[in-house]
C-alpha cells in the first residue's frame, strides 16, 4: 500500500475541487509513492499526536484541519506551525488534510454530527446545495456502438441525478464529415467522398470534478478518431454537495431536554445558546465547525434549532426570536469526523492498519 492509494480513495470521496477557496487541503508533507504500513487519523496536528504516530509506526497522519493554513515566509521562525512541519519532514511523517471538502459532501463531516444527535437519515439533506458543480455532456457515436459509449461514461460516475443512476438522453440523427489528408478513419477512405452515418447524440449530467475521467473514457470507448462532444456547465444545484445539514428528530423534544441531551453527547461543561423560545423542537439544521454564515437559509428552511461553533456576538441577534441557536464549541461538533474517516478507509482497505488518535486535541478549555 502507498501514500497515494489512501489518498486516491479519499479523494473519491471528498474530491479535492470542492475545497473552499481558502483552504489548503491536500498532502501537505511526505512522499506520495512511500509505502504505508499503517496511517493515523486526526482532527488537528500538535506534537503529541505527531509522537503518536512515531509511536505507533504510522507514517500518514490523516488530519481534517490543515496544518500549514497560511502561507510560510521562512521555516527559521520559532512557530507552533514551522516547528511541527519541520519534526514531521525530519522524522518523515506525511501529512495530509482533508478539510472543507469533507465538509461539502453529504456523506462527509456533518453526516457524522448528525448521527451524533439521532437526526433521522430519512429526508436529511444539505443545507446549503452548491451550485456550478453538474455539467452536461453531449456527444454523438454511430448507433452500433452507442451502448458501450453510454455504459463506458456511466461506469466512472456519470448520469448520476440524485438517486438515480444510468440517467442519460439520446436521439437518433445523422452525421457527416469527410476524411482529409493525415487521417486514419474508422469509417470511409482518406481523401474520398464526404460520409453519411446513422449516429445518436447521447447526453448525460456529471459532477464537474469528474470530467477528466469521464472525458479519458469516452475517448477510448469511442470507435472515431477524433471524437465530437461539448460540455455545458449547468445551473442546478448539486443536492449532494454543499454546507450543512438539514433533517428531523424522530420526536419533538424540549428545548432543556435537547440541550441536556447535547451536554450529555458531546461532554459539555457549558452550551452557549440564543434566547430559549419555549417551544417544541423536531426541524434541526446543523454545520461542523464554523457555520455563522447559514443562520438565514436554517430560518428560511423553518429549522426549530441551528447548532454549530464559533458563533460571534451579533450572530446571537439573527436569531431574531425565529431560531434557537446553539454553539456547542468548533472541536465537539467535528470530533465525530475521526472515527468516520478512520471506518471509511476501513472499509476500503480491510487489512490496512487505521489508527484514531488518542490525543484530545481541543485548544478550549472552560473554567466551571
Amino acid at each position: 500500500m502507498k501514500i497515494f492509494d489512501i489518498i486516491n480513495m479519499l479523494e473519491n470521496w471528498a474530491p479535492r475541487s470542492l475545497q473552499e477557496s481558502y483552504d489548503n487541503a491536500g498532502l501537505l508533507t511526505g512522499d506520495p509513492e512511500a509505502e504505508c504500513p499503517a496511517a493515523l487519523f486526526c482532527l488537528d496536528i500538535t506534537q503529541k499526536v505527531l509522537e503518536e504516530a512515531l509511536e505507533n509506526h504510522c507514517n500518514l497522519i490523516i488530519s481534517h484541519h490543515p496544518l500549514l493554513f497560511k502561507p510560510l515566509k521562512s521555516f527559521a521562525e520559532n512557530t507552533f506551525v514551522n516547528r511541527l512541519l519541520i519534526f514531521a519532514i525530519k522524522n518523515n511523517l506525511a501529512i495530509y488534510a482533508i478539510h472543507t471538502n469533507l465538509d461539502n459532501v453529504l456523506t462527509g463531516v456533518n453526516k457524522a454530527f448528525a448521527e451524533k444527535i439521532n437526526l433521522s437519515s430519512e429526508g436529511r439533506r444539505i443545507l446549503d446545495p452548491k451550485k456550478n458543480q453538474i455539467g452536461k455532456l453531449s456527444t454523438y457515436v454511430p448507433t452500433d456502438h452507442f451502448i458501450g459509449v453510454q455504459q463506458a461514461l456511466f461506469k466512472v460516475g456519470a448520469g448520476h441525478i440524485g438517486l438515480y443512476d444510468n440517467c442519460s438522453f439520446y436521439t437518433q440523427g445523422t452525421g457527416t464529415f469527410r476524411p482529409m489528408e493525415g487521417t486514419n478513419p474508422f469509417i470511409g477512405t482518406k481523401n474520398g467522398p464526404m460520409e453519411t452515418v446513422e449516429e445518436m447524440k447521447l447526453e448525460v449530467a456529471f459532477p464537474m470534478w469528474l470530467q477528466s475521467r469521464m472525458l479519458k473514457a469516452l475517448e477510448e470507448a469511442h470507435p472515431y478518431e477524433t471524437v465530437a462532444y461539448e460540455i455545458l456547465l449547468t445551473q442546478n444545484s448539486h443536492q449532494d454537495v454543499g454546507s450543512g445539514l438539514i433533517g428531523k428528530l424522530s420526536l419533538e423534544i424540549a428545548e432543556t431536554d435537547f440541550l441536556s441531551d447535547l451536554k450529555k453527547i458531546f461532554h459539555l461543561s457549558v452550551i452557549k445558546t440564543s434566547p430559549l423560545l419555549n417551544k417544541k423542537l423536531q426541524t434541526v439544521a446543523l454545520c461542523g465547525g464554523a457555520g455563522s454564515f447559514l443562520i438565514p437559509e436554517a430560518i428560511r428552511q423553518g429549522a426549530d434549532v441551528f447548532i454549530t461553533s464559533d458563533l460571534k456576538y451579533h450572530d446571537y441577534f439573527e436569531a431574531d426570536g425565529k431560531i434557537l441557536l446553539i454553539d456547542i464549541g468548533h472541536y465537539e461538533s467535528e470530533v465525530a469526523t475521526i472515527e468516520l474517516m478512520g471506518d471509511y478507509i476501513s472499509s476500503k482497505f480491510p487489512n490496512f492498519a487505521v489508527l484514531k488518535t488518542k490525543v484530545i486535541t481541543n485548544p478550549v478549555q472552560y473554567f466551571t
